[in-house]
């Protein structure tokens, strides 16, 4: 569960290491984030001279939360970190690669291009 002021590592190679929740997109009283998710956030850490600044105000997708996801069929995936990819306005990631493990679900939330980068989809 992701909420506002929770820091997460980032997956994909777009400069940024670390991010800082702000905001959660498109609700209104929804107070947690899940997986496919879509929110605001801040870089707290970035790598040197990379397009991506520290302080810079950026949307990021989230693949990986450390909240278990309970699937219809019984099966519950839960992961070691909480971590997402930063995107642009249209839903593109900005990096061109993407590491560690991503979930099916993100391809019912048209993020088909994330899950296409991706090394293994669990």
């Amino acid at each position: 569960m992701i909420q506002a002021q929770t820091y997460l590592n980032v997956a994909d190679n777009s400069g940024a290491q670390k991010l800082m929740c702000i905001r959660i997109i498109g609700t209104s009283g929804r107070r947690y984030a899940r997986i496919g998710d879509v929110i605001v956030a801040v870089i707290k850490d970035a790598a040197p001279k990379m397009s991506l600044e520290r302080s810079e105000v950026i949307r990021a997708v989230i693949v990986r939360t450390c909240k278990e996801l309970k699937r219809d069929d019984g099966v519950v995936i839960r992961y070691d970190d909480n971590a997402a990819v930063v995107i642009d306005k249209k839903g593109n990631p900005k990096g061109t690669r993407v590491f560690g493990a991503m979930t099916y679900e993100l391809r019912q939330f048209n993020f088909t291009k994330i899950i296409s980068l991706a090394p293994e989809v669990i």
